[in-house]
């Protein structure tokens, strides 16, 4: 496919055929993918493919501590897991807040699945004396779970990130075998697309990109 389809057709794909994802095919993924950059290029990030069900079902299960807070904030109004405000839903009512399949069954129905941790003993983190959560570590390793889902496009399959496993992060890691230096930053399921999606809706350039300054001239 030509580079621009692929980052014009590339949706979340949530809902999987069936079918299966060969070794082969991930390799290739893979293999393409490893050539995103890293701070410095140190390259810390470590996958784990994940194919064995019973891991999976615990993994699956991990992401409900996060999805019943994120219902459970949309449902007061929020946006969820925002750090720029506390979640208005008591610990008690998101404890009780009931969560549809849709944050599971991903991981359950999914050819594979990646985790994707990375080594904070590698990262610059410029942002981390700053008041205000840290994001600038991701840069090391975000590019690379981006060209996976690319790649996978490009074979004909899909997936999403998803990281609503993360704020049970000792669990993942203790499942998982992750070592206490790392960071887990994505859960990505890949598979066969169960539906096609050809036109995705994002906003347009000149809703998002100022001239000089945030408050400048559209561009």
């Amino acid at each position: 496919m030509d580079l621009y389809d692929v980052m014009r057709t590339t949706p979340a794909v949530r809902e999987f055929t069936g079918d299966p994802l060969p070794d082969e095919t991930l390799h290739r993924i893979l293999d393409n993918a490893r050539f995103a950059p890293s701070g410095g290029n140190r390259q810390g990030a470590h996958v784990i493919v994940v194919r064995d069900q019973e891991t999976r079902a615990q993994l699956a299960a991990l992401n409900l501590t996060a999805a019943r807070r994120y219902v459970a904030q949309i449902n007061a109004g929020q946006s969820p897991y925002n750090p720029l405000e506390a979640p208005i839903p008591t610990p008690e009512e998101i404890a009780a807040t009931e969560v549809s399949d849709r944050f599971t069954s991903p991981v359950l129905t999914a050819g594979a699945v990646l985790v994707v941790c990375v080594d904070l003993a590698v990262v610059a983190a410029m942002d981390q004396d700053l008041d205000r959560i840290g994001l600038i570590s991701g840069a090391s390793v975000y590019p690379l779970v981006w060209n996976v889902l690319l790649a996978a496009r490009n074979e004909g399959f899909g997936g999403t990130i998803t990281t609503m496993a993360v704020a049970e992060e000792p669990a993942v890691k203790e499942l998982l075998g992750i070592p206490e230096t790392y960071a887990v930053a994505a859960v990505v399921p890949l598979g066969r697309p169960a539906k096609e999606i050809t036109r995705l809706r994002r906003s347009p350039v000149e809703e998002f990109v100022t001239r000089e300054r945030f408050d400048g001239p559209t561009f």
